[in-house]
């Protein structure tokens, strides 16, 4: 993958992570238009298409994930619901049956309904939190990742909300929950880093900066971050005035 196209692919990332599907989608669209073997990429599209109640759509973009990714289990879900809101009931069944077999509930519930209520709790702390209704925003969150605590975004989303409300040692709870559910999770990773450096946690946070950049080589907050850190100037940037 090229470098613009691997920037592409993070900047859209980025925008649906943050729910700015109408920015997402015009960048996913472009990504396939160069290279057409991404899963997530369709995944992606996909989801945007079902909130747009375009099921058709979805089920061409979720179908298209699993020829690339048999394993991609997210799609396998998505793929069922949507079966389910086309009437397509026997293969919704059959998806869901197939996407869940190895997956063992230890409390009764089925681990796809856990998914769809946490999300489900997820879109109304958003909507609090859109209107700056952070405290109760919170709770929300909360309830969706007791449900899902694997669900890193839900966690790094939980995070902010702390953090947003001065509770900075449950952000870096949650931040450090986020990163132990995936340790590729950037954003994660990064939002750690920021509370290390807060603490004058300056070689951790390096360490956790240097993780991210051994992912994402391209991601620019982190190389911000740690220009930052290691007193290094931009390509570009002015010298500071010698001292007298």
């Amino acid at each position: 993958m090229d470098e613009r196209l691997k920037q592409t692919l993070r900047i859209a990332r980025e925008h649906y992570e943050r729910r700015e599907l109408e920015k997402a989608e015009p960048l996913l669209r472009s990504i396939l238009d160069q290279v057409e073997r991404f899963a997530d990429v369709h995944n992606m599209l996909g989801v945007i298409a079902h909130e747009r109640r375009d099921y058709k759509e979805a089920e061409t973009r979720f179908n298209r994930a699993l020829e690339l990714n048999p394993r991609y289990t997210e799609a396998a879900l998505n793929l069922a619901v949507t079966y389910n809101d086309l009437g397509k009931f026997d293969l919704a069944r059959a998806i869901h049956e197939r996407a869940t077999a190895s997956q063992r509930p230890t409390d009764g519930i089925d681990p796809f309904v856990k998914g769809k209520i946490a999300n489900m709790h997820a879109e109304i702390a958003q909507a609090y939190a859109e209107v700056g209704l952070l405290h109760d925003a919170i709770p929300e969150l909360e309830k969706a990742v007791g449900l899902c605590p694997q669900f890193a975004d839900l966690r790094w989303r939980l995070g902010n909300l702390y953090k947003e409300v001065g509770d900075v040692a449950r952000a870096r709870s949650q931040y450090e929950g986020a990163k132990a559910a995936n340790p590729k999770y950037a954003n994660a990773r990064v939002a750690l880093a920021v509370l290390m450096i807060a603490a004058n946690e300056k070689k951790q946070a390096e360490e956790e900066l240097e993780e991210v950049l051994a992912i994402d080589p391209e991601h620019k907050t982190a190389q911000m971050y740690l220009r930052m850190l290691r007193g290094i100037r931009p390509p570009g940037a002015s010298k500071p005035p010698p001292a007298t």
